[in-house]
């Protein structure tokens, strides 16, 4: 099944746009876990059967595995994800952005190696980097567009001569690009990475790019409300909203919950606050 089919359901199914970030950094895990070898893989794994009914897809971090020489593990969960909960996608967050023949080795290490249904891009040194990923018919990507971070207007709000930002130059043109990677379900396999802590472009992002899927980071942690949010989405649909540390490190705002169970109840609030806030728009 395509990334896009896939998504498209999860949606339908779950009633949720709600993407989990599996970013596991050994120096906050709960104490339960101390001392255990297999202690990354058990918390990943530990998250994705908490909230796996609640969420759309998850989204591994690459960097945090491969900071702690921790690539096996980031195979061995992703492995768990498409064993035991087989319609939820997985969303490599990897942010891969190099010439064609080097993007063709990073497309197999997403694709093949991994065997993720989505990956991150950056699109800056252009088309040739993207295309290798392209190749692969059932797969997608989200590639940097808008972001979340502060460092976003460094660049990506810089004016081009006909008025547009830079990040406008990157919607158009990938959006231009994605027409020709259609889902079944009428969203292009090309999606945006739109950061969701920056509003006041919100409705006019939206609206330029209908067929768009968006993985919105930045609710929680970054700042990022349910209803800055809620305006990213078409109707509750459209789009990712991915969390990562507010809902891994939920059990640290919840004492007496194990980590997974806190896990569970933040992805619930965060849930019926989005879909609260798309109800009033």
């Amino acid at each position: 099944m395509k990334f896009t089919e896939m998504l498209s359901e999860r949606w339908q199914n779950a009633g949720s746009m709600l993407c989990v970030g599996l970013d596991p950094n050994p120096t906050r895990f709960p104490h339960e876990l101390a001392g255990r070898s297999t202690a990354l893989y058990d918390f990943c794994c530990g998250i994705i059967d908490a909230t796996a009914d609640l969420v759309c897809a998850f989204k591994p971090q690459i960097a945090y595995f491969a900071s702690c020489g921790a690539e096996a593990e980031l195979k061995a969960v992703i492995d768990y994800i498409h064993a035991n909960h087989p319609k939820v996608p997985v969303i490599l967050d990897a942010k891969r952005g190099d010439i064609g023949s080097t993007a063709e080795h990073y497309a197999r290490e997403a694709f093949e190696r991994y065997e993720a249904d989505c990956v991150t891009l950056s699109p800056f040194m252009g088309f040739d980097t993207i295309k290798p990923y392209l190749a692969y018919e059932n797969k997608g990507a989200f590639i940097l567009c808008r972001t979340s971070n502060p460092g976003a207007k460094d660049f990506e709000y810089k004016k081009l001569d006909d008025g547009r930002h830079v990040y406008d130059l990157v919607g158009d043109s990938l959006t231009a690009l994605g027409k020709d990677y259609m889902g079944e379900h009428g969203y292009s396999s090309i999606g945006l990475v739109i950061g969701g802590t920056h509003t006041e472009e919100a409705t006019a992002i939206r609206a330029a790019y209908k067929d768009t899927f968006f993985l919105i980071p930045g609710y929680g942690a970054q700042g990022g409300k349910a209803e800055d949010i809620a305006q990213y989405l078409t109707k509750g649909n459209g789009g990712v909203v991915n969390s990562s540390r507010g809902i891994l490190l939920a059990y640290k705002k919840q004492p007496g919950a194990a980590f997974d169970e806190a896990a569970y109840n933040e992805c619930v609030n965060m849930k019926e606050a989005i879909a609260h806030a798309c109800s009033l728009l």
